[in-house]
This record gives structure tokens, C-alpha cells and sequence, in this order.
């Protein structure tokens, strides 16, 4: 740390998706005079969808960029401290808790919540980047309703994708379905109910090249990895469900996670292995990955938080 300034705070909050705000609001509620970095992407994921309508008390819906700025401004209006900013580095080996932002600065903190959130995994197409948010989407849960009775496609094979294409099934006309290999990765129940739905249909084999569409979806040009056939499908909406990344490469070694990345907490709390250390939202979470739930264990983290710091005679 040496040549470093140093700066000594209560509580350090890094992200800034519904999870990082919402545990800002309850934090700077308990006068507990948080910080919070906002990382790479500040908003989060939400910042690249368009609509949202399951967020509750929006009975018309709201863009999602839209959304954070109200959950960023009512952090600050709470009191938040919040900075543009990254966190690079951890040392969690000490009291305070240490954390370098932007290799230029250590923050020591009595308390860190984490909720750096986790990125969606895209296939890298020009055009997929081009339509997301325009009929390309990472969550069928979020935007499938746009979709009703539409012809739709979605690409993945493990049990998200499963999931997500049996959502899609009860809302769609017909949900095109693209393996990349000749067997799914999904559990063998998901399997089945995916070949026992009428209306989606799978191409084994198959990948996507383009999507196709000017200003919105329009439809997809796949191939078969195995023949070379090329195969245009006219369609809505195509859904990527190839999996998340967890945004926790700087945590590894600090802090215990599954096989993926994703922090593991105490059931039940927001508590990771380390004392003093909470996280929140999508980096912890791989199943249910919605706004509401990041919002709801981002109050978790805070409260979690002050009683830990009440705890300790730090608060």
C-alpha cells in the first residue's frame, strides 16, 4: 500500500445495479455514512435493457436506465457518497478491510457490501450488439412478454436455457430452439419437458451467424455445424442464454464461491466468509437474477451491515 493515499470509511458499498442502491439507501438511512463505487457499468445490467414492467410501483413500466437514476438519486438524497470509480484490489487479511480502487487509492473500511453484479455472456455477433434491447435480450423472464404470440428464438443448452425456452412456450407462438451440439446440457427432467412441448422446436447442431433486422428483430440466419446448411427463420425476438460471468475475479482467493464465481453467503443473511464482508445481488444469486431480488438482499446487506458494525462498538 505503500505511496498510496489512504482514505478511512464505515462503510464501502462497490456497484451500483438495484443491489448496491438500495443497500446505499438503508446504510445512509443508519446515518452509517456509506460510499459506494460505482464500477464499471454504473446502473448495471438494467442500464442495458429497455422496458421494465415486473419492477412493483411502476404501473406503467420504465426504461431501465431511467429506473437507476432514480435509485441513484435517492441515494444521494439519503446521503450516499457516491463516485465514479473501480475496485481492483482487495486485502482482506486486516482490520479495516482494504480496498484499492482504480490502482491508485486504498479505501479502508469497517464494512464492505459487494454487489458488482454479473455480466450476461454474449456470442460476440456485431449484429447482436447492434439489436440489444431492440428484440435481442439475455433474460426471457424480463422482456418474453413483449413477445406474446410472436415467433421467437433462443440459444443455450444447460438448464437456464431450458427454463427460460419453456417460459417462453407459454407465451409465444413458437420458440425456436438453438443447440450447439447434437445433446443439451440441462438436467434430464428439463430435457424432457422441453422435447414434450409442442411448440418449441429444436435444431440440434446449430448456430447462430447473424440477426438479422435493420431497426429491430426481424429474424435469424443459423447453420448447422455438422451439414453447413445455412437456414434463415423470420422472428421477433432472440434470447441468448448461454450463461452469466460473475463480476468477482478480484474477491478469488479472499472469498468462497462456487465452481462459477458466484460469492457464496450464509443462507439466510448476506454474510460471506469473511467477517465484516456482505454481498448482494447478482454476484450472489444465479437463480432468480431479478431487480426485485437484487434490490431485496441489497437491504439485507445493509442491515446485516449495521448490526455487524453495532457489534463490533464501530457504529
Amino acid at each position: 500500500m505503500e505511496n498510496k493515499q489512504i482514505e478511512k470509511v464505515s462503510c464501502l458499498i462497490i456497484g451500483s445495479g438495484p443491489a448496491g442502491y438500495t443497500a446505499a439507501i438503508y446504510a445512509a438511512r443508519a446515518n452509517m455514512k456509506p460510499v459506494l463505487y460505482q464500477g464499471i457499468q454504473p446502473g448495471g445490467q438494467l442500464t442495458i435493457t429497455t422496458e421494465v414492467e415486473n419492477y412493483p410501483g411502476y404501473p406503467d413500466g420504465i426504461q431501465g436506465p431511467e429506473m437507476m437514476v432514480h435509485f441513484e438519486k435517492q441515494a444521494a438524497r439519503m446521503g450516499t457518497d457516491i463516485r465514479y470509480g473501480l475496485a481492483t484490489k482487495v486485502d482482506f487479511s486486516t482490520r479495516p478491510l482494504k480496498v484499492e480502487i482504480d490502482e491508485e487509492k486504498w479505501i479502508e473500511a469497517d464494512s464492505v457490501i459487494i454487489s458488482t453484479g454479473a455480466s450476461a455472456k454474449w456470442l460476440g455477433l456485431e449484429s447482436e450488439q447492434r439489436l440489444n434491447g431492440y428484440g435481442v435480450s439475455a433474460c426471457a423472464v424480463c422482456d418474453g412478454f413483449f413477445f406474446k404470440g410472436k415467433e421467437v428464438a433462443i440459444i443455450g443448452a444447460g438448464d437456464t436455457a431450458a427454463e427460460e425456452a419453456l417460459y417462453l412456450s407459454k407465451i409465444c407462438s413458437t420458440v425456436h430452439m438453438l443447440v450447439r451440439k447434437d445433446q443439451m446440457r440441462a438436467s434430464k427432467i428439463m430435457q424432457d419437458r422441453v422435447l414434450q412441448t409442442p411448440n418449441i422446436k429444436i435444431y440440434w447442431n446449430s448456430e447462430a451467424d447473424e440477426v438479422l433486422g435493420d431497426k429491430k428483430v426481424e429474424g435469424l440466419r443459423i447453420h448447422n455445424n455438422k451439414t453447413g446448411e445455412k437456414t434463415e427463420i423470420p422472428l421477433s425476438a432472440f434470447f441468448v442464454a448461454i450463461g452469466h460471468q460473475p463480476n468477482s475475479d478480484i474477491f478469488k482467493g479472499w472469498l468462497n464461491m462456487d465452481e462459477t464465481g458466484y460469492l457464496l453467503t450464509i443462507p439466510g443473511t448476506s454474510k460471506t466468509n469473511v467477517e465484516g464482508v456482505f454481498a448482494a445481488g447478482d454476484v450472489q444469486d444465479k437463480i432468480y437474477r431479478q431487480a426485485v431480488t437484487a434490490a431485496g438482499s441489497g437491504c439485507m446487506a445493509a442491515l446485516d451491515a449495521e448490526r455487524y458494525l453495532g457489534e463490533k462498538g464501530l457504529h
